[in-house]
C-alpha cells in the first residue's frame, strides 16, 4: 500500500483513501497494526512512531513511506547526497567501498541505510545497492534530520547500528583478504539468509563474485562443492539453504563474530527503549 507524508510536522494529505482513514487520530490504533509488520524486530520500535515535536500531527507516521526494492537497485552512490534512509524490512542492502568492488557490509531489518546522516554527514562514503529485493520503510533526508532529535530511542539506536557497522566493515574486509572463498561464501549466504529472515533469495553469479571480489569461476567452485555436500541447493539464480547448522560449519569464524556483534546491538537498542 502506497503510502506518502508532509513535511515533519505537517498534517499528511496525500495518501491513499485507506491510508487517509488510518491517518487521523482516532484511527492511530487501526494505522499502527496496518505499519506494524514492516517495522517487527528492527531498528524502528512502536514508540518511535508515536513520536512528535509540539504541534506535530503526524510525526514519524507522516513521513515514512513502504516502498518495494528491486535487485540490483542502487540506493546511494560514493560522493552524492543522501536523498532518502532506508528501513529494510523484507530485503538486504549490501555496502561496497566503489561503485564495483567487493562488499563491506550488510543491512536488513536490524538497521537502516543512510544513517551517516545522524552524525552530520550528508555524502554517501559507500555504494548501497539492494541484494534481495523485498520492502523498506524510507524517509527523506531532510525529514530524517528534523524528527531524529525528537526520537531518543531511535536516535540511541541509530549511533548503536552505526559503531556496529563500523566494526562490520573492519571485520569484512580482513575476511575479504585472508579467508578462503568457499567459508567467504558460506558467511556471506548466512549473513544474507539472517537479513532477509528466509532460508531462499534470488543471486546470480556474477553478483556473488562480485561481492566476494572473485572470478565468477572461483564462485563456481565455492558453490559447487556447499551444493555436493547438500548445504545449499541453486537453480536458475535461486538458492535456497538446505542445512543452515553445516552452513554456519563451512563458514568462516566471522560470521559468529559478526551476528554477536548484530544481536548485541539488538539488545542493548531493546534495553534502552524500556
Amino acid at each position: 500500500m502506497p503510502m506518502h507524508g508532509g513535511a515533519f510536522g505537517e498534517r499528511v494529505v496525500d495518501l491513499d483513501a485507506q491510508a487517509v482513514a488510518l491517518a487521523h487520530a482516532q484511527h492511530r490504533a487501526r494505522y499502527l497494526a496496518v505499519v506494524g509488520p514492516y517495522i517487527r524486530g528492527g531498528i524502528l520500535a512502536r514508540d518511535e512512531l508515536h513520536a512528535r515535536r509540539p504541534g506535530s500531527q503526524a510525526g514519524l507516521l507522516g513521513v515514512l513511506e513502504p516502498v518495494t526494492l528491486r535487485f540490483g537497485e542502487v540506493l546511494h552512490e560514493p560522493g552524492l547526497p543522501i536523498t532518502h534512509v532506508y528501513f529494510p524490512v523484507g530485503c538486504v542492502v549490501c555496502l561496497q567501498a566503489a561503485a564495483e568492488g567487493p562488499e563491506v557490509g550488510l543491512i536488513g531489518y536490524e538497521g537502516a541505510a543512510g544513517i551517516s546522516l545522524a552524525l552530520g554527514v550528508e555524502v554517501s562514503s559507500a555504494r548501497a545497492l539492494v541484494q534481495a529485493s523485498g520492502t523498506a520503510l524510507r524517509i527523506k533526508a531532510a525529514h530524517f534530520k528534523k524528527a531524529l532529535p525528537h526520537c531518543p530511542a531511535l536516535q540511541r539506536s541509530v549511533y548503536l547500528y552505526a559503531d556496529a557497522k563500523l566494526r562490520q566493515a573492519r571485520q569484512t574486509i580482513a575476511c575479504n583478504r585472508f579467508h578462503a572463498a568457499e567459508a567467504r561464501l558460506a558467511r556471506w549466504l548466512l549473513m544474507t539468509g539472517d537479513r532477509a529472515r528466509s532460508d531462499e533469495f534470488f543471486l546470480t553469479q556474477a553478483f556473488l563474485a562480485e561481492m566476494l571480489g572473485v572470478r565468477r569461476a572461483t564462485v563456481n567452485e565455492a558453490a559447487g562443492a556447499l551444493q555436493h555436500r547438500d548445504l545449499i541447493g541453486y537453480n536458475r539464480g535461486k538458492l535456497r539453504i538446505l542445512d543452515r547448522k553445516g552452513l554456519e560449519a563451512a563458514a568462516c569464524r566471522c560470521y559468529a563474530r559478526l551476528e554477536r556483534a548484530s544481536v548485541r546491538v539488538r539488545t542493548d537498542a531493546a534495553l534502552q527503549r524500556h
